[in-house]
């Protein structure tokens, strides 16, 4: 079998979305030679490939302080989000108004590091080869075939765990995973005070019929312009870790979300003449494997507002775990609960067995409930940051990533100005769940 291209990158990155691009551009400015491959042809993943244009996890809910910086913090700024100097927010998952402005942001990003970071679009990892405990290739398929790719460091921000679960890292998977979203846009709406609670229950009648089998909230929002809406509200169990399962899914979400589209068409005012934009190029996925890594972060770890010595990211959303069931007004049918904001330890990022692989994302190693925290897109951008510089510290030291420790990232984060904020000792604030219901921003 011929290999038509070989690499040997010092990092590579398996996927650009949001816990990826922060690895990529981490370890190139960091000085690291830099290998970035990406499925689809551009970076962003949920943000891009769903269309989810959330922040979430930038901001803790309440005060709206600002806890991640780095460069979640920077990609809100290039979007006008928030100034520079700006410490809080005005709301607490903030969003953008335009996801080719996004797109386009990225491609700059990234070809502002060409001297050290090289991206690869339309890119897929498809299998590991080891050398004892440590990845000796990664074996990507693209228009140029087999493409064998020899790094000293791999971070992978598939999602997925993909390449930690192929080299023989331990992953672990629920019988039971959260729902896949399909999110999609519908044009020439006329909103009425009354467009959310009617389509709402159009849904409720059209489930009662038997005619979608699943949903939830919906969420509708006037976001992109005056007259378009957009959608998050289907709803489908599978297994996006199985080709066949994800195939499947994608279908479903197709056919439930023109489903809606019909349903409110003929139903709900102000959308006699709407039509249907667009869906995103993916559905967007919760939950499949997470490694079980150095440290397995918990929900008591969260709920205790445990410190780390090794913090490498602040969490601050609260427990958002979507039932395989249909829910009407929100994404959940129970109370959520709200954690304070809580530090993410760099063994979170670190596999068991494999010496020179890092992950990040949603991914890591965390138990179900307190991933259903972490996996938000500010959070995982802030964990992509970290493992991508903790790459670019293995490098400057011979390349061995097991002579890195948690403290020296965290240490070389602080000095960045990224990382975990700041815990004042004197802080007297109740660790715990607030026990709040809370309106849905996206996955």
């Amino acid at each position: 079998m011929s290999q038509l291209h070989a690499y040997s990158p010092d990092v590579l990155v398996c996927g650009s979305g949001c816990a990826g691009i922060g690895a990529a551009l981490a370890a190139a400015r960091a000085g690291a030679r830099t290998m970035l491959v990406e499925r689809a042809g551009f970076a962003g993943g949920i943000m891009t490939t769903v269309g989810l244009p959330f922040f979430d996890g930038l901001a803790s809910k309440g005060d709206n302080r600002i806890v991640n910086k780095g460069i979640a913090f920077e990609l809100a700024v290039q979007m006008g989000i928030c100034a520079p100097t700006a410490t809080h927010l005005e709301q607490h998952n903030p969003t953008f108004d335009n996801v080719e402005r996004y797109k386009r942001l990225l491609d700059r990003l990234i070809a502002a590091e060409s001297d050290t970071l090289q991206v690869l679009f339309h890119s897929v990892a498809a299998a590991v080869d080891l050398k004892g405990d440590l990845i000796d290739a990664v074996l990507l398929a693209n228009k140029a075939g087999l493409v064998r790719v020899q790094p000293k460091v791999v971070i992978d921000c598939t999602g997925d765990a993909d390449i930690a679960a192929w080299a023989g890292a331990p992953v672990e998977k629920r019988a039971e995973m959260q729902p896949l979203t399909l999110h999609f846009r519908i044009g020439h709406v006329r909103q009425t005070p009354e467009t959310t609670a009617d389509c709402r229950e159009a849904l409720i009648r059209a489930h009662a019929r038997g005619d979608l089998p699943m949903f939830y909230g919906p969420g509708v929002k006037f976001m992109f312009a005056a007259d378009e809406v957009y959608i998050h509200a289907v709803r489908v169990p599978a297994d996006a870790s199985d080709p066949e399962e994800l195939t499947r899914a994608e279908m479903q979400g197709r056919a439930d979300s023109w489903r809606m589209f019909e349903v409110w068409q003929r139903e709900v005012p102000g959308f006699e003449d709407a039509y249907f934009i667009s869906s995103g190029p993916y559905i967007g996925v919760r939950e499949t494997r997470r490694i079980v890594g150095q440290y397995v972060l918990t929900e008591d770890d969260i709920a205790a507002g445990r410190r780390f010595e090794d913090a490498i990211a602040t969490g601050c959303w609260y427990l958002d775990q979507h039932p395989n069931r249909p829910t009407v007004g929100s994404a959940q049918d129970v109370p959520m609960l709200q954690p304070a904001p809580y530090d993410i330890p760099y063994g979170s990022l670190v596999p068991r067995n494999i010496g020179n692989l890092l992950v990040a994302g949603r991914c890591h190693s965390a138990t179900q409930l307190a991933a259903s925290s972490t996996r938000v897109t500010a959070t995982a951008m802030a964990l992509g940051e970290a493992a991508g510089l903790a790459a670019a510290l293995a490098i400057q030291g011979g390349g061995d990533l097991r002579h890195v420790s948690g403290q020296q990232v965290h240490l070389a984060l602080v000095g960045r100005g990224a990382g975990p904020m700041e815990f004042d000792p004197a802080d007297d604030h109740d660790p715990g769940w607030v026990r709040v219901r809370l309106e849905e921003s996206g996955l």
